[in-house]
């Protein structure tokens, strides 16, 4: 009896249980209010004041500047050729990573996702150091076959991939713990090939996954300073992308600096749009 009545106590009947926790819920912490309002306020109001200061009315002719729509093409490429290179690479190592058991892998795990923590202009260094032209491997690539990468398209692209990788490798890779195995077993049985299955089976039911990390590993591609200015430079037309001539442009010509800034905030807005469900939607 004396517990019944402790439990009436905790939940009394007729719902006041749920009026409670209203009552609590409604209620504003202000303590915890202020400080959320002015963090949102520090992270909207830079935005709002590049969007105020924007010359919309020349926004247009800006944009068709040949520099402007130069680093705008060779963003746009090397970004895109640089997410094609994680997919080929990032795919096998997060299939690696979540279905292979060897010695190491955690130590494998943490080594992949360093660039998202490393200063982009430590990886630019890094870079350097490899595949520079006296660097261990970039050496060994002159010698041998005359390729020189530092300073070229394809050291933006390179640097891109290295900074962007881990996006896509954490990604596919949580896809991939989270796919049922039971459809690839029930393959197996069937005859199929660990190829077959992987490609019929496997990559169907983490495409979305593999997706998302590739939209998410572009937009990171897309906006890379550091690494890139370190390894390939700033040449027109070569490897100013549209992060450096946002900065160049920054201290010579404002305006321009604005208008390429809000072409990089749109595209930041579009992939957020198109990961709303996956990403940004809370329950």
């Amino acid at each position: 009896m004396a517990t019944s009545e402790r439990v009436d106590r905790v939940n009394p009947p007729g719902g006041s249980t749920r009026d409670s926790s209203r009552q609590v819920s409604g209620r504003l912490p202000w303590m915890l209010v202020l400080p959320a309002m002015v963090g949102l306020a520090f992270l909207v109001l830079p935005l709002a004041g590049l969007l105020i200061r924007a010359p919309w009315s020349t926004l247009l002719q800006r944009l068709a500047e040949p520099h402007v729509l130069e680093a705008l093409r060779l963003s746009l490429v090397c970004a895109t050729v640089a997410t094609a290179v994680c997919l080929l690479l990032g795919v096998p190592l997060a299939w690696l990573l979540a279905r292979v058991s060897f010695p190491g892998r955690r130590v494998v795990r943490a080594l992949v996702t360093v660039p998202l923590v490393l200063p982009p202009v430590v990886g630019g260094v890094a870079l350097l150091l490899v595949l520079g032209r006296r660097g261990l491997v970039g050496q060994w690539l002159e010698a041998t076959f005359g390729i020189t990468l530092p300073f070229t398209t394809a050291g933006v692209v390179i640097a891109e991939a290295f900074v962007a990788m881990p996006f896509l490798v954490i990604s596919v890779e949580g896809a991939l713990r989270g796919a049922d195995q039971r459809f690839e077993e029930a393959a197996a049985t069937l005859g199929a090939s660990r190829w077959t299955v992987f490609r019929r089976v496997t990559l169907p039911l983490i495409m979305p996954g593999v997706v998302a990390g590739a939209v998410l590993c572009w937009a990171r591609a897309l906006g890379e300073f550091g690494a890139t200015i370190t390894f390939a430079g700033n040449f027109p037309g070569t490897t100013r992308t549209m992060p450096l001539a946002v900065y160049l442009a920054l201290e010579t010509e404002p305006e321009a600096a604005i208008v390429l800034s809000l072409v990089l905030l749109a595209v930041s807005a579009i992939i957020l749009a198109s990961l709303r469900d996956r990403w940004v939607n809370s329950p």
